[in-house]
């Protein structure tokens, strides 16, 4: 490899790698159906080295970036040489570098032109697949406590294989596996999630043509040179970083708690050597797992610090494994971050991740908590009925903005999807259109961010009525705990879910002793509102409403008189 790259061309094949995984982006949107992937946008595209080492990624859903590099390095030590030209590979187990269950990777090896049993780059992609079977539609129950409970879990499978598509094993570990298990169902509805992955397979190889074409344009020597470099580049700068943040702060000893609503410590101490620009992460005191779905695989952790850190960098780079070079994680064993293989993790990657980074940028002193949750909201209908008999459906998933943390010199924003999440949220005609539900009112929740100098961010107010008897659940943090507020700031409100009941005939009758006798008949059109917490699952009757306010964002500095 070359002594020192030349600027220009470090610059020009940063952005010709992050194309690379933009034009796959393109591609999966293209050819995807779900609304999930075509409308929400929630999946990644990203390239790797032959390592395994994250090289560059379009900016998509910064949770999945960290991650997938565990889960391209699992795949190739499982594998090692006996990947071959036609292999493309799918996983979505936290023990294999997944993240959650829904989140399924597609891994597509790229052999040299020259070198035909050569790896020289992986592609990848994960997409977020609303239903892929377990205990309740939309694969994300609030009311998990096993792995088991979530889904379909496949560590590793070639789902095509030298050039041929294994349609019965995936419809084996799609929908027969996790139907085995008490209580828990197949893909609800397999039909989309196969079309949805086949396209995930199809995006891989737009982008393994692509590096075939930047690779005759400059010659695999260049190529590879500069992979290497603009991770050299991305490791010189956290290491400049880091030594800022000492002399920023005038300590090299970080440190930060914060806790779930359930009262979990997630707890960090960062040691900095400035000497070396280096630092260790120890998360010593942190919880232990949880009985619900909180927990956070090991992979999530790092995505969490490896986006904490290319946040705070003040200059365009590609996010990439460079980042992580520096850096030293430590995380007990049995934690909450470091569970066991069992363990629920549905909650973990997309809840307890937010609070990762809440608490990283705490201890930086970057900025004051954003909401701290991506309020995850699923409907839908089917599965196995308390009978087992199994019946077809369908299941949606959404996540829902909030507001986003002030900074010193800048106000929070409202109404975004703020930090390790960056998807959208479903259009009002699409929800409509494809499902039975009304939307009734979309709008910032005025007031809900915290008072400072810099205000915080206001959440969002978001009311459905549901047209028909539906599962409806919601997976949610920041209910009992507010977002805080750094230098004086004022906390943000927490958020809060409301069941509107809507009173049918059937409730007058109700046993006598269950109603006040004072009352007489329950007037039909007086609604019961209902507190439902912050995670539930409720069968929704049809004019039932569900109303979320979500958190807003802690405010920086002390309000000005």
């Amino acid at each position: 490899m070359s002594a020192a790259p030349d600027p220009i061309l470090l610059t020009l094949f940063a952005n010709r790698f992050m194309s690379v995984a933009e034009a796959m982006g393109k591609s999966l949107r293209q050819t995807a159906i779900s609304t999930n992937i075509k409308e929400r946008l929630d999946f990644s595209c990203a390239l790797f080295a032959p390592d395994g080492d994250l090289v560059a990624n379009a900016p998509y859903i910064p949770i999945h970036l960290g991650s997938m590099s565990f889960a391209v390095k699992y795949q190739t030590k499982l594998h090692g040489k006996s990947l071959k030209s036609g292999d493309v590979l799918m996983t979505n187990s936290p023990r294999a570098g997944g993240s959650h269950l829904p989140d399924i990777t597609i891994i597509t090896p790229v052999f040299s032109p020259d070198e035909p049993s050569k790896i020289i780059f992986f592609t990848a992609s994960r997409g977020h697949h609303a239903d892929i079977g377990g205990i309740l539609p939309g694969s994300m129950p609030p009311t998990s406590t096993s792995i088991f409970d979530e889904g379909a879990q496949i560590v590793s499978f070639k789902i095509v294989d030298d050039g041929v598509y294994n349609r019965d094993k995936l419809v084996e570990y799609m929908c027969e596996q996790p139907a085995k298990y008490p209580g828990s169902s197949g893909c609800r509805n397999f039909k989309d999630v196969e079309s949805d992955l086949r396209a995930q397979i199809a995006a891989n190889h737009k982008g393994v043509g692509l590096l075939h074409a930047l690779i005759k344009e400059y010659g695999m020597k260049t190529v590879h040179e500069y992979m290497y470099h603009i991770r050299n580049n991305a490791e010189t700068c956290v290491r400049n970083l880091l030594r800022d943040v000492v002399k920023r702060l005038g300590k090299n000893e970080l440190s930060a708690v914060d806790h779930l609503d359930d009262g979990t410590p997630i707890c960090l101490k960062v040691s900095i050597n400035e000497s070396e620009g280096s630092a260790l992460f120890n998360f010593e005191g942190t919880g232990p797992e949880v009985r619900g779905n909180l927990n956070s695989p090991i992979s999530v952790v790092h995505s969490a610090i490896i986006y904490c850190l290319r946040s705070m960098l003040d200059m365009d780079i590609p996010l990439n494994a460079g980042c992580l070079v520096p850096i030293t994680v430590q995380i007990p064993d049995d934690c909450l971050l470091n569970p066991s293989d069992a363990a629920a993790v549905c909650g973990g990657n997309v809840l307890t991740s937010q609070r990762i980074v809440d608490v990283v940028l705490k201890a930086f002193d970057a900025c004051a908590a954003s909401q701290g949750c991506t309020n995850n909201l699923t409907f839908g209908a089917g599965g196995k009925d308390s009978a087992g008999n199994v019946k077809s459906g369908w299941g949606y998933y959404e996540t829902i903005a909030g507001g986003s943390g002030a900074g010193p010199g800048w106000h929070g924003t409202s109404g975004v999807h703020t930090h390790i999440t960056n998807t959208r949220i479903g259009d009002p005609e699409i929800l409509e259109r494809r499902y039975p539900l009304l939307l009734h009112r979309f709008e910032i929740r005025k007031g809900s961010g915290g008072k400072g100098e810099f205000n915080g961010g206001d959440g969002v107010v978001r009311e459905f009525e549901f047209l028909q008897n539906l599962q409806v659940s919601i997976l949610s943090e920041r209910r009992a705990r507010q977002p805080y507020g750094l230098h004086g700031g004022e906390h943000a409100q927490s958020g809060r879910n409301i069941w509107i009941k809507n009173l049918r005939e059937e409730d007058n009758d109700l046993p006598e002793q269950t109603r006040d006798p004072a009352e007489g008949d329950l007037p039909p059109n007086k609604p019961r509102v209902i507190s439902i917490g912050g995670k539930a699952t409720v069968l929704m009757g049809k004019g039932d409403r569900l109303l979320i306010e979500t958190p807003g964002g802690g405010g920086w500095g002390t309000p000005k008189a």
